[in-house]
């Protein structure tokens, strides 16, 4: 059903790209957005190693939501920040997820998910207890379950 990663020799390890999704902050998520036009967006996400599962947050109404409730099929892509070697170019390695796409409805699950994603950003925990009480009941929380994930290094030169 998905395709294998054609330049093979640039595939990463399974390993790493589970690295690079624990610990980035920053991806972006695609989905089947209105009149068939792809919408992705840039998000702050979580991954939970536990269970294999990415996470991040949304507003109770919107583009996002709105086309992932339609289809919940989605793709989620996440890369490092990369090294330089003797030249100017950048290694870098890429994570690309498909995925299926849900919002959280067990009030318990959800609120001790958003705690683990809370302490990837913020500061300390009291910080991240105050955010769930003002918000908890604001926002969504999606959960994606990985269906196929590819790494790849590139260099980019």
């Amino acid at each position: 059903m998905f395709r294998p990663l054609r330049r093979f020799r640039q595939e990463a390890e399974k390993e790493e790209c589970i690295k690079i999704l624990t610990e980035e902050k920053r991806a972006v998520l695609a989905v089947n957005g209105d009149d068939g036009y792809p919408y992705a967006v840039p998000i702050n996400f979580f991954y939970d190693s536990s269970n294999g599962r990415i996470y991040f947050h949304c507003a109770k109404t919107g583009h996002k939501l709105d086309a992932m409730l339609k289809d919940d099929k989605v793709c989620f892509t996440v890369y490092n920040t990369g090294y330089q070697k003797e030249d100017w170019s950048y290694y870098v390695t890429s994570v690309v997820v498909f995925g299926r796409a849900r919002v959280m409805d067990n009030e318990d699950e959800k609120r001790e998910k958003i705690r683990l994603f809370g302490m990837k950003y913020y500061p300390s925990e009291p910080d991240v207890d105050e955010e769930i009480r003002k918000d908890f009941d604001r926002v969504n929380l999606i959960e994606i379950t990985v269906e196929h994930m590819t790494g790849k290094h590139v260099h980019e030169k």
